[in-house]
């Protein structure tokens, strides 16, 4: 692949927004683990390398197995994820992939009623969060360190 710019180096202060973002989401409240699970399975629709190599990196750190990071791309059909995980990976697949209709009404509902709305808000503030970082790693060919 043939380099190309790294925003960080040429426009450091566009990285404001997404760092806000992140504080955001680091401190209000929804589980490290399910972050994780959360950027994992984003990045993984995305294709995005870079943040599927770091990501698992911190999730492995963070105490996830390997054997539920190498079947999340699978996770219907294991019972390795919890209900809860299980919505909010539904979540996170319908939101990445807005372009097949985005959050259903039966997601959104099942998501008020097992998450409530304020963890809800917070689950897609990770998901559109990851999303952009996927965006800006994946347009940029972002090395993987």
């Amino acid at each position: 692949m043939k380099k190309r710019i790294q925003i960080e180096e040429v426009e450091p202060k566009s990285y404001e927004g997404m760092f806000a973002l992140e504080n955001y989401i680091k401190n209000c409240g929804i589980a490290g683990k399910m972050v994780h699970l959360i950027k994992m399975r984003a990045s993984q629709i995305n294709g995005c390398a870079f943040c599927i190599d770091m990501h698992s990196k911190e999730a492995l750190k963070d105490g996830e197995t390997a054997r539920r990071l190498f079947l999340l791309n699978a996770w219907q059909e294991t019972t390795l994820f919890t209900p809860e995980e299980r919505i909010v990976l539904k979540i996170t697949e319908e939101v990445t992939l807005i372009h097949k209709g985005g959050l259903s009404t039966e997601t959104y509902n099942e998501a008020v009623a097992t998450l409530g709305e304020n963890y809800l808000a917070q689950v897609i503030m990770t998901v559109v969060a990851i999303n952009g970082w996927n965006r800006i790693a994946v347009s940029t060919h972002k090395p993987i360190n």
